[in-house]
């Protein structure tokens, strides 16, 4: 029908209505002429004509840069006064009288429910600019009847929720700008702690503006809470000196909050960061980080056997390659299904650690602590193949999860610590996904000490970071 009535004027090019997201018509189209006259002549004769017992309007399309700056303009020079918190007894002839000494009025009117109650706000519309705006300048905040008028230029809805939007957002980058690098968030903690506590404990620091314990809504303490300094100094202090701290019978976990924007995002470069190192599992392929449970070696022939990787100093792996940095350096294959246990070696040849052994006798880089690995016998003995057969007995013995805590691991070097965290972890992974298993044990190495103490203790916080890892490597 659209395309019927302006075809009479010239060539149409192109003719399309505005859909909603249902499909709906939007009320508004655009209509595209071969020629600019035929355009002129199409405005001049169906522009304030009836279609569809409608009144439309017709003229040039605006792009969206001169229509911003039009609305500009127009919106300086307004004539059209918003007026709210009215006595529910003013009515139109009341609210006219109040403006009258400002200039020439066309409509005075107070918006009212279906009932006819007044809702407390109206527009009065002036027949110049200059008395809208003298009228803003000089009502707005005065009393009349008992109540403080709300005077200022009339607005559409969309640009008011434009102006609050940007208020909101103005207000929120103030505030954070305000509190970067002085506010903490601490986690791990008993649910004993309150907020007397926590200020407490921090106080040491620096002056504290704030301390809160979040609660739910049973009232509730749900482990995690703030602290806000005056100063980043202050704020860095408490990190350094409080992070890891056993406070009652958790380690601490202390870190500059963050926003849930920033935080999210940061997560999402987590798993892209193990997408890009992990492979799938059907797949040979090698740089995926990988934990190796003790006591095991792949069949011969299956893969390669790779050589342990370490790096000097504080020289930091290529990104993307093997290991991953904070990893602990382990074997880089998935484990078959049909591997079988191999004898320890004779923890006196190598240094009092154990692992597993390959055709030549060389360790494909595992390393059992000492704490947690069993006593091989003293007699030095030839290391077997991956595929001998073993007795139960002689299998590396898995740790107590029980007796692993922040005490016990504080006297044992970073290397040390991630291998008695993965012997701990990795038959309570097993018992989820025992497939992928060591790949997911290897991923979750990459978290704080901290993190993973608590994972163990926490049978449900463990299940939905091992649901996280399978999401990431199906993926």
């Amino acid at each position: 029908a659209l395309h019927d009535t302006f075809a009479a004027f010239g060539t149409v090019l192109s003719c399309k209505v505005a859909l909603g997201p249902q499909g709906n018509s939007l009320g508004y189209g655009f209509v595209h002429y071969e020629t600019r006259e035929a355009a002129e002549q199409a405005i001049a004769n169906v522009n304030g004509m009836l279609l569809n017992d409608i009144k439309v309007f017709v003229g040039h399309h605006v792009g969206r840069a001169e229509r911003v700056e039009l609305t500009k303009g127009q919106r300086a020079q307004f004539t059209n006064v918003y007026v709210k918190n009215l006595d529910p007894e003013v009515d139109d002839a009341a609210l006219n009288e109040l403006f009258s000494s400002y200039g020439v009025i066309t409509s005075a009117i107070i918006q009212r429910e279906e009932d006819g109650k007044s809702r407390g706000f109206g527009f009065v519309n002036f027949e110049d600019h200059e008395a809208a705006r003298k009228a803003v300048e000089e009502l707005h905040e005065t009393d009349f009847r008992g109540q403080k008028l709300f005077v200022s230029r009339a607005q559409k809805k969309i640009e008011r929720n434009e102006e609050l939007r940007s208020q909101y957002e103005q207000a929120k980058q103030e505030k954070l700008s305000k509190y970067q690098g002085v506010n903490l968030y601490i986690k791990n903690f008993d649910e004993d702690i309150d907020d007397d506590k926590l200020r407490q404990e921090f106080a040491p620091y620096g002056v504290i503006t704030s301390a809160k314990v979040m609660h739910n809504e049973k009232g509730e303490s749900r482990g995690f809470g703030f602290v806000c300094f005056t100063a980043p100094e202050e704020a860095n202090k408490a990190i350094t000196e409080m992070n890891g701290r056993i406070l009652g019978s958790k380690p601490l976990y202390v870190a500059l909050a963050q926003r849930r924007d920033q935080r999210r995002q940061q997560i999402e470069a987590t798993k892209r960061q193990w997408q890009t190192a992990t492979a799938p599992m059907n797949a040979p392929v090698y740089g995926a980080p990988m934990y190796y449970p003790p006591g095991y070696a792949p069949p011969r022939g299956a893969y390669p056997t790779p050589r342990p990787v370490r790096w000097q100093g504080a020289q930091p792996p290529v990104p993307g390659q093997y290991p991953m940095p904070g990893q602990y350096p382990v074997p880089q294959y998935p484990v078959p299904a049909n591997a079988r246990p191999a004898r320890p070696r004779n923890p006196r040849q190598t240094g009092g650690r154990g692992g597993y052994a390959t055709r030549g006798g060389r360790g494909a880089g595992y390393r059992a602590n000492p704490r947690t690995a069993q006593q091989a016998p003293s007699q030095p003995q030839e290391a077997p193949l991956a595929d001998a057969p073993t007795s139960d007995s002689e299998q590396v013995a898995a740790p107590d999860v029980a007796k692993i805590t922040a005490a016990v691991l504080a006297a044992d070097s970073e290397d040390d610590k991630k291998q008695i965290l993965g012997e701990a972890l990795y038959p309570c992974i097993a018992a989820f996904d025992e497939e992928k298993a060591g790949k997911i044990t290897g991923m979750l190495l990459e978290m704080d000490n901290s993190e993973l103490l608590n994972l163990l203790e926490d049978t449900a916080a463990l299940e939905e970071k091992v649901n996280e890892a399978v999401k990431v490597l199906n993926e």
